[in-house]
């Protein structure tokens, strides 16, 4: 059995922005120019897949599409209408640097349902993992609005099918994308079944989330985990967080199903991101994840594809990861200079995630990790 599902669907791809330039609206004195977040850097990930043969070692499973009811498992009716309305017209601006296309409900609805369908796979022993090469992302997006190129939250989705379908009582979501989830930690804000982890640059999008004072409400204080890292951070202080924080608190927590929101716009070429992760880095990060899932979760992971902009870098970072979940080998080198070495560790970083040990401190024992 292969033990790696890899989830994609060529709709995937045509999820449009508009006539954007950066992700602004083109128009007026802003020339139009391709969007951020367009659709080549998410192939590339698959072209790279086939061109290197890896994509024999997967099994690669159809997504199906979230039903309605799926859908509001976390948002509002009145904005799933929304989305499909504006869809159904042609597509148009969402605002909060968010825009559907025509399709775009339907295929957004796959997106979900590319997570569900990780979900479902995994849970029921086919895979033991899983990468879904979701688009459009989806951690940004909130009940009552998408945000962050997102429109429907796809994890939080996933999480919460998880729970309701699985009887799961401890989900962990790590979200190391460049940007705070946002849409997800308002998600699971006081929900104490939920432990929602996000390592994150800080003083990024989007503007007053993600502070590590955010530790969630009533009996889901503690479960809510904020790791904003300074600008410039790189393989090891990534890498000193997860072993310092993550790895204590998941110990403790014990996960009975690990989602990540794989955000590949840490790396240092992202146009979107100012840290100094490598491919090597990202793969490091899943190495410690996994161990985590087999130690406590049977080794279920489901990964769901969110931001990563650089579209010559993304695709080997993914490419890593994907190894890393499935244990083998793509003999694929990363052909980008090694001229960082992953960027050393600064004692700016060092007191950063000092500050997060000092304050989670008082829902989990950080004296030590295990990993």
């Amino acid at each position: 059995m292969k033990k790696t599902g890899f989830i994609c669907d060529e709709s995937y791809f045509w999820h449009s922005n508009g006539d954007s330039a950066l992700m602004l609206p083109a128009g007026s004195l802003v020339e139009k120019d391709i969007h951020v977040e367009n659709a080549e850097t998410k192939r590339r990930v698959k072209n790279l897949l086939e061109r290197s043969k890896f994509i024999k070692q997967l099994n690669c499973i159809e997504p199906r599409e979230a039903t309605r009811d799926e859908l509001e498992l976390n948002h509002s009716s009145k904005y799933i209408t929304k989305v499909q309305q504006l869809s159904k017209s042609g597509g148009g601006d969402l605002g909060n640097l968010t825009h559907a296309g025509p399709d775009s409900y339907e295929i957004a609805s796959l997106a979900v349902g590319g997570a569900l369908t990780g979900v479902d796979e995994v849970m029921e022993g086919n895979v033991q993992n899983v990468y879904a090469l979701t688009r459009p992302p989806g951690h940004h997006a909130e009940k009552d609005y998408g945000a962050g190129f997102c429109l429907f939250n796809n994890v939080a989705i996933a999480a919460k099918y998880a729970k309701e379908k699985y009887n799961l009582k401890k989900v962990m979501i790590i979200d190391w994308d460049v940007h705070h989830g946002n849409g997800t930690e308002s998600s699971f804000y006081d929900d104490p079944d939920i432990l929602f982890i996000s390592l994150h640059q800080e003083f990024v999008f989007p503007a007053g989330r993600g502070n590590v004072e955010d530790i969630g409400d009533g009996k889901g204080k503690g479960y809510n985990v904020n790791i904003p890292l300074p600008a410039g951070t790189g393989d090891e202080g990534y890498l000193l967080a997860l072993k310092e924080i993550v790895v204590p608190i998941a110990n403790q927590f014990k996960p009975e199903l690990v989602l990540i929101s794989a955000g590949q716009d840490a790396s240092r070429f992202d146009p979107l991101g100012r840290m100094l992760m490598t491919a090597k880095g990202f793969a490091e990060m899943t190495k410690i994840i996994k161990r985590i899932a087999d130690r406590y979760a049977n080794g279920r992971i489901v990964a769901c594809h969110e931001g990563g902009y650089s579209q010559a870098y993304v695709p080997f970072c993914t490419l890593k990861i994907i190894e890393t979940l499935s244990g083998l080998s793509s003999n694929v080198k990363d052909p980008f200079p090694d001229d960082v070495h992953g960027a050393p560790i600064y004692d700016i970083q060092k007191r950063a995630i000092e500050k997060v040990r000092k304050i989670q401190s008082a829902f989990w024992d950080l004296s030590h990790s295990v990993v």
